[in-house]
């Protein structure tokens, strides 16, 4: 398909979460073709923008200044423009303040199209091993302990595969948490999806833990 003249309204675009090579016809054409793309980072998208030939006009859209540009974005789309929205890699709205837009332009009568595409959430539950039939995404857990342990805890008895997001440098302390509170249940560690060093480590949560002990993924194991 080509470029083609999109009817006004919010179009929410998935992006490659490494391989840039899984970018999708229909988002290129979107992304082509949209009157102003809105995203999290605007030199992150400039990145994707340049490798896809795409000379497009981009504003920023996150959580500091989501509740200034939302009205913005509102009235652009009701005067006839076609707005695409994108996160710095993956799904937009998984952990981040695209839902609010939607429901504004739900709010408003404006039309809202979703274009599938890759995911980190999707693409690490697959490779993980675990249960895929019920899964709970929980985001990233708090960074204090106490918080964190909190969290751990009002998840503790969900029958479902839970799905974390961490930072590296995180990672072993909430691991160690976790063995605690969650106990030596089966899990997964993903890090580099889609990236030439992918890798998914699998065992108990306790295993997990002491092989991440001394560093972040990538240091040891």
């Amino acid at each position: 398909m080509g470029e083609s003249k999109l009817d006004a309204g919010l179009f929410i675009v998935s992006t490659p979460i490494g391989n840039l090579r899984d970018i999708t016809f229909r988002a290129a054409d979107t992304l082509r073709a949209a009157d102003l793309i809105a995203c999290e980072d605007t030199r992150m998208t400039k990145r994707l923008l340049a490798a896809l030939e795409i000379d497009a006009a981009l504003t920023a859209y996150h959580e500091h200044n989501a509740a200034k540009m939302r009205p913005r974005l509102i009235e652009r789309m009701q005067r006839g423009d076609a707005v695409a929205l994108v996160s710095d890699a993956g799904t937009p709205l998984i952990s981040d303040p695209g839902y609010k837009l939607v429901r504004a332009c739900h709010d408003a009568d404006i039309p809202v199209t979703v274009l599938p595409g890759p995911s980190a959430v999707m693409a690490g539950l697959v490779l993980s091993g675990l249960p895929t039939d019920r899964f709970l995404f929980c985001g990233f857990p708090p960074s204090r302990r106490g918080a964190r342990r909190s969290m751990l805890e009002g998840v503790a008895a969900v029958g479902a595969t839970l799905v974390f997001f961490e930072s590296a440098r995180r990672l072993p302390a909430c691991l160690v948490d976790m063995a605690e509170v969650l106990g030596a249940r089966e899990a997964a560690v993903a890090r580099e999806l889609t990236k030439v060093y992918e890798e998914v480590r699998r065992g108990t949560l306790d295993i997990l833990a002491r092989g991440y002990e001394d560093g972040p993924p990538g240091a040891r194991w």
